[in-house]
């Protein structure tokens, strides 16, 4: 059987009308470097996950340490409610000369609570021989009374074949009768693993069209990783080969390079392919999903991540953002993104034209005619030029425009900034702790009123900070509510801008800002950090200032 194209919707017998999501984040994906879940982290998520709607939630090992030993517990014990998911402990299948009945792994899946499990089994006889030390057919025992074991527990057994396909190309007989040896033994699914990720597409769906033409009644699923940076495409070519389950994670965390991204693959296959993925109505959670999770994983979203990504349906170019405006979205966006929750953002930058300019201004109720548009325009470009990168600091952007238009703000006016640091070495104790310091001084006007005042912190930005908010103390309230909670700095390469050395340094500085509504970035940039940083600083607070008066 040879491997075909990817088919149009309903264009293969073989394409199942719907599929099983089976999420793995809180066990395959939690092995991705930098991620270390807590508990709490890993109820959070399947809370998440279950909101989005996936059929199966892997929760863990629960033999491999007291953390998943808790969690079970935990989400047995009701701090878990599942409203659509179910939860699914994970395991392997017994030692090699051991017994079903005293086997640590398979009493703690009886054990776990949990109405389904998951067990690996080896399918492919290299692994069997030489990593487990054992004979083909104790490899074929292992799997079968495994699964018989736990069936008889009362439990549905989801059957992992650890690289099967690397096995079926070795040795295609023997990697079939483990699998069989799981089927006979009461599998409720045989799901193949591409363990090493190094399987393409056409491989994987030709394979997967014969497991399931050989195992016809049983569901077959797809388990993939993103070594060869296919596991997203042999996902769906295995669901076009006929399997059921689809096996990821959230954002594709995972070992190595990571499992399949479940965020591409069920718009893939609903959107493009009309599989059934999700509940009705929940395909629109998947960018907050997918972004959630990041946050709880501590880890930042990939902006390019496809459909859920913050540049997903971001445009940039002059030709996309002039199309945008003339014809919409279908211009040059493959789906509506607010089909997966997310939405298109035009950025503005030297590349852009006076039609993207004008679709900005409007996003922020700007009213910018022709004229201060190809200002604005020629405006940024020079700034650019200089380092300033507006397409991270839509609050800059926003300013800049206002004052196109004629607009100034009348919040304060600065006539001077000071900030002055010293490094103090403490007594000799054994911590040889050092003192620093940093101070900042500023001179402002208030409806005519000169202000000055003295601020302390850990750094001229905290300093500056600190010295603002006690000199305005008491006339914008609304400052109360403003926060900094996040400050970048980028040393760019040689000073092109006007008047600058061709070989200073200059830094670009970004910071970010919440006031419990909403989130804005502002940019300074400067041969001096201190005053990057204090340009980006007041541009905040105008700008927080600005929108808590509106």
């Amino acid at each position: 059987m040879t491997a075909g194209p990817l088919p149009e919707v309903g264009g293969s017998p073989g394409l199942p009308e719907a599929v099983d999501v089976f999420d793995t984040t809180l066990r395959d994906g939690a092995q991705f470097e930098g991620i270390s879940l807590t508990v709490e982290d890993k109820l959070r998520v399947a809370e998440q996950l279950d909101w989005l709607g996936v059929a199966w939630i892997e929760g863990g090992y629960p033999q491999a340490n007291p953390k998943d030993q808790e969690f079970f517990r935990r989400a047995a014990a009701g701090e878990l409610a599942l409203s659509t998911s179910t939860l699914v402990a994970f395991g392997s299948t017994r030692r090699p000369a051991g017994k079903v009945d005293d086997d640590p792994t398979l009493r703690a899946l009886v054990g776990a609570g949990t109405s389904t499990v998951c067990i690996v089994g080896k399918s492919w006889d290299f692994h069997v021989t030489e990593a487990l030390g054992t004979t083909l057919s104790e490899g074929l025992a292992m799997v079968g009374e495994s699964v018989r074991f736990l069936v008889g527990e009362g439990l549905r057994v989801f059957f992992d074949a650890e690289h099967f396909f690397d096995g079926y190309r070795a040795n295609p007989e023997y990697a079939l009768k483990v699998l069989e040896a799981a089927a006979v033994g009461g599998a409720d699914c045989l799901v193949l693993c591409d363990t090493n990720g190094g399987s393409l597409p056409h491989q994987v769906q030709r394979v997967t069209a014969e497991v399931v033409s050989y195992f016809e009644g049983t569901s077959v699923g797809i388990h993939t990783q993103n070594d060869s940076g296919c596991a997203v495409a042999n996902t769906v070519a295995a669901v076009v080969g006929g399997a059921t389950q689809v096996q990821g994670t959230v954002n594709g965390y995972g070992e190595r390079t990571g499992n399949a991204n479940l965020m591409t693959v069920i718009p893939d296959l609903t959107l493009k392919l009309g599989v059934r993925t999700l509940p009705e109505g929940r395909m629109e959670r998947l960018t907050a999903v997918s972004r959630h999770v990041a946050e709880l994983v501590n880890l930042p979203p990939h902006p390019a991540d496809p459909y859920v990504g913050s540049s997903a349906f971001a445009h940039k170019g002059g030709l996309h953002t002039s199309a945008l405006g003339k014809v919409g979205g279908a211009s040059y966006e493959h789906i509506d993104p607010a089909a997966v929750g997310n939405r298109t953002r035009v950025l503005v930058s030297d590349l852009g034209g006076r039609a993207g300019m004008a679709m900005k201004a409007a996003e922020f109720g700007v009213e910018l005619d022709a004229r201060a548009a190809a200002e604005v325009s020629e405006r940024l470009k020079v700034l650019e030029a200089e380092g300033y990168v507006f397409e991270a600091a839509d609050a800059s952007l926003e300013l800049l425009m206002r004052r196109a238009v004629g607009w100034e703000h009348e919040f304060f006016t600065v006539e001077a900034y000071r900030v002055s640091s010293y490094h103090r070495e403490g007594p000799a104790t054994a911590t040889g702790e050092v003192d620093l310091a940093t101070e900042a001084t500023v001179k402002l006007w208030v409806d005519g009123e000169r202000l000055a005042a003295v601020g302390e912190g850990n750094g001229p930005v905290n300093a500056l900070d600190a010295a603002l908010r006690s000199a305005l103390d008491g006339r914008y309230p609304a400052l109360g509510s403003i926060h900094l909670t996040d400050f970048r700095v980028r040393v760019l390469d040689a000073a092109a801008g006007p008047g600058l050395s061709d070989t200073g340094a200059v830094v670009r500085v970004l910071v970010d800002f919440a006031d419990g509504e909403r989130t804005w970035t502002t940019t300074g940039v400067s041969p001096n950090i201190i005053e990057a940083s204090w340009h980006a600083l007041t541009e905040g607070l105008v700008f927080g200032l600005l929108h808590a008066d509106g």
